[in-house]
Formats: structure tokens, sequence, C-alpha cells
């Protein structure tokens, strides 16, 4: 039975694996989801200069010339101009379609340490282009600092994707390190067969040639490995991945090393079966309630080993 006196139990009944449904969450999203401050202000620090240098230019009447007093005094500022466009590139190469119909290639580089006249009329000709020019002059940016502040704020968003991805991970590995802080065990993330062997001196066998385990963990007696991800819709994938893990239970059960596969999300709901088929294979597959009832910390102290 998957609950004992109240307490919760894991083993292959058909009540652990409605447990596992019952619990799925509906979000892993943390604070740290919104917005990686430090790396906002980190990013800013790092042009801060050269952009308090450009703030020179507001309001000014004649952006062209100013431009060019700038450019040829401090020409490291040119490293701070695509982040006023909100670009992480600094080489940019532009298509322009001619009077005679014919395209031409207009290739404007950011990287430069020293400029010549020639290339300082292509930074103007890039700035008046994408519309900075007008920024500058009509005051509707007042400072250069506050206004990449937001800008990369903006592209942090980006990485909003980044951060779901790997908050499953993030998640796990707070308890992970608790385990092993408290019995003496060893982990390490991202885990390739090579550093494994190189490390512990474990052979591991793979399913695939670029296999990179989310964890692997070192108890002294056995080697444990880890999968974590999340699933908040349905799909194909869901199906998909979870008979890859039969198979990657199998590759590693014949190694003699165990494998855990730590899952959530209410996108399962929509793959119940397959999910189902690789539980009744597997030996352990367990969501974040679980792991909070502490069936991790059973599994790694090897009082919980199903056959």
């Amino acid at each position: 039975m998957g609950t004992k006196n109240d307490v919760f139990v894991y083993d292959k009944s058909s009540s652990t694996f409605e447990f596992l449904l019952d619990n799925l969450v509906d979000s892993i999203k943390g604070w740290n989801y919104f917005v990686n401050w430090s790396k906002v202000k980190e990013n800013v620090k790092d042009i801060e200069i050269e952009l308090n240098i450009l703030n020179y230019l507001i309001g000014k009447e004649n952006i062209r010339e100013e431009l060019k007093y700038l450019l040829r005094r401090n020409p490291e500022i040119i490293r701070a101009i695509p982040f006023l466009i909100a670009s992480r590139d600094n080489k940019f190469e532009i298509l322009n379609l001619g009077a005679n119909n014919t395209f031409s290639l207009e290739i404007f580089d950011f990287n430069k340490k020293f400029l010549k006249e020639s290339d300082i009329e292509n930074i103007i000709n890039f700035i008046e282009k994408t519309g900075l020019m007008e920024l500058f002059k009509d005051k509707t940016i007042k400072n250069l600092v506050d206004y990449v502040f937001g800008v990369e704020v903006g592209l942090d968003s980006n990485g909003r994707k980044n951060r779901s991805g790997t908050a499953m991970e993030d998640l796990i590995e707070t308890f992970l390190k608790n385990i092993c802080s408290k019995y003496g065990y060893e982990y390490f993330t991202q885990a390739t067969p090579t550093k494994i062997k190189s490390e512990w001196g474990y052979n591991v066998t793979v399913d695939k040639s670029e296999r990179r385990f989310d964890f692997a963990v070192n108890t002294g007696k056995k080697l444990f490995l880890i999968e974590t991800n999340y699933y908040g819709g349905g799909g194909s994938k869901l199906k998909a991945t979870a008979g890859e893990y039969k198979t990657l239970f199998d590759v590693l059960n014949g190694d003699g090393h165990e494998f855990i596969w730590i899952t959530d999300g209410k996108g399962w709901l929509t793959a119940s079966r397959p999910l189902q088929e690789t539980f009744n294979h597997n030996k352990y597959i367990l969501n974040l309630k679980m792991i909070e009832l502490g069936i991790l910390e059973e599994i790694l102290l090897g009082k919980l080993d199903i056959r």
C-alpha cells in the first residue's frame, strides 16, 4: 500500500502511483523566476562608464558633430551602443535594398578598439538609422544608465524559460545537499560517465553518447544517478521521456547502479499511461511531494530497496 498508519510508504502498488498523480504540482516557479537582479546590475555596471560618457549627447542639437567628437576622444564607448537597442550582439550585418533593386550588406562592428574616420561615419550611420539619434536629440531618454537598466530587465525576462528549465534541478539540489551533508555522501551535478569514472572509479554505461545526468550521488556503498524534469503541459515529449527512462533504467541496472527519476507537473495527467508503464518497470519514480516526505533520503540510505 502507499500509506501505512497515515504515513506514506513508497512501494510498487497502484495506490502509490495514484499518490504520484494526485500530488502533482501546478507550478515550480520560485521568487528568482522573475528577474535575476544581480545579473542585471552586473551587466549595467560593466558598461556604466561608457553610458555616462554617452549621456553627454542627450539634448545636444548637432548630434552628428558631437558624436564625432565623442568617438574620436573615447572610442571605447562603441561597446555600449548595442545595449541601447537591446541587443547582446556586437556585430551586425544589415541587408539593404538599393534603388536599382540590388542587395548589399552593411557591416557594423562594435568590437573595434581604434576607430578610423570611416569607422566613425559607419557608427554614426548606424545610430541614425536605428533611431537612436532622435532619442538623444529630443531627450526621450533622460539618463542612459537608467535606460539600459530597464533594457537589461527586459532582456533578462527572456531567461525565464531557462530558469524554469533548471527550477526542478535547483529544488532537488536543495534536498540533496542537505542529505549528503547529513550523511557524508558526495554528489555533483551534470555528471558525465567520464567525470564519474575519474572522481569515484565507477564505470557507467549510457544509452546515448551525450548522456549527462542531472545528479550523481556516491554513498560510499552505491552509485545513484538522478534525472529530474517538470512538465506543466502535455505533449508527445512526455511519452518519449517515459520510454527513454525505461531503457536507461535497464542500462544502469545492468551496471549495478541505481537510477532515480524525479518528475512533476500536471502535464503527466495527459500521459498517465506511459508514466505508469515506466513506474511499474523502474524501481524509483518520485515527485516533489514524495521528496518532501523523505523518500529520497530513505532510498539513498538504503532503507528502501524495491525489488
